[in-house]
């Protein structure tokens, strides 16, 4: 059965938020920050590329095995990276004007990596942003979010469980989509199985199984988990109910993070301006401070969120400052 989607909680339910925003930046400096500038973008995805060859010599060969840790774990990041990528993607932030057949064969190939259908990532992700704030129609937050607040099942999403965790997660938001959307996504996921054995396949034959187990089953399916359980953390989980400003959370970060993240650390700044490219969030970030400042939106650190998160065992889409959460 399907179900009515798009009620748009989000924009009912921020009261002025929009305007204070408004109030607070710069009319000429907002607008140079949604300016798209495609080689900046391009020049990401050739960065993510000689990551990917650099670090599958580093992982095939055998002269200096000290390199197989650290590049596994590169790796494992890097395919975050396709992933953001693809969230470009779905809000349109790659080339000045519609290039719908290129478009589309971008998503294709940025959700290729991680074997996710570009379609229901881009359905799902549409629905996250117009739904912020809801525990039913969110679908990240219905589906995804751990409805179990204990310590053992969140370190779960942590590991290779998360592919079993996201696909239910997936399996259960597709249920109420139509019929067209859910053939396309169907065939994606076809698509990206026969990638992945093919990949199997080739480095098998030529490398065997160790470096099978090297090259694309440790960063795969032991880092990759790391990385999006980590850069997830960083986005709703410690958050305001009460004040739709702090319905995200604050990431500064640093430059170490800015480059493995690709600025997908500026969370709540990405949810103010949806349309600002990524490689303009560090920029609309400073411009944002005033606001931050204004509005008592504290800057977390990733450290401070996993301690809150395990040691703490704060509850997820709860004010972490708080002891009942």
């Amino acid at each position: 059965m399907e179900t009515v989607k798009n009620r748009h909680y989000y924009n009912q339910h921020i009261g002025d938020l929009k305007q204070r925003l408004k109030d607070s930046l710069d009319t000429d400096a907002l607008r140079d920050l949604h300016q798209v500038r495609p080689w900046r973008h391009f020049a990401t995805v050739i960065r993510l590329l000689a990551v990917v060859g650099l670090c599958g010599w580093a992982l095939w060969q055998t002269r200096w095995p000290g390199l197989w840790v650290p590049a596994a774990i590169l790796q494992g990041f890097n395919l975050l990276g396709f992933i953001i990528l693809l969230h470009e993607w779905v809000h349109d932030s790659i080339f000045r004007t519609r290039r719908p057949g290129l478009q589309r064969l971008l998503g294709l190939l940025y959700a290729a990596p991680t074997a996710i259908s570009a379609t229901q990532f881009r359905i799902w992700h549409l629905d996250h942003h117009n739904e912020l704030g809801s525990e039913v129609d969110d679908p990240k937050r219905a589906h995804l979010s751990p409805k179990r607040n204990a310590r053992w099942f969140k370190l779960l999403y942590a590991t290779p469980a998360l592919f079993f965790i996201y696909a239910k997660a997936a399996g259960s938001e597709v249920k109420t989509y139509d019929a067209v959307d859910r053939r396309r996504i169907n065939l994606e996921r076809l698509g990206n199985l026969l990638v992945q054995l093919g990949i199997v396949a080739a480095i098998s034959m030529t490398g065997g199984g160790w470096v099978l187990m090297r090259i694309w089953f440790i960063p795969l399916f032991f880092v990759f988990p790391l990385a999006f359980s980590l850069n997830r953390l960083g986005q709703h989980y410690n958050i305001d109910r009460n004040d739709p400003a702090k319905w995200s959370s604050r990431v500064d970060g640093n430059p170490i993070w800015h480059f493995i993240f690709l600025w997908s650390n500026f969370h709540i700044e990405h949810h103010y301006y949806p349309r600002v490219p990524f490689y303009n969030l560090r920029k609309l970030n400073r411009d944002l401070r005033p606001f931050f400042r204004k509005n008592r939106v504290e800057n977390l650190g990733y450290v401070k969120i996993v301690w809150g998160w395990i040691v703490r065992n704060r509850k997820p889409h709860t004010d972490w400052s708080r002891a009942e959460s």
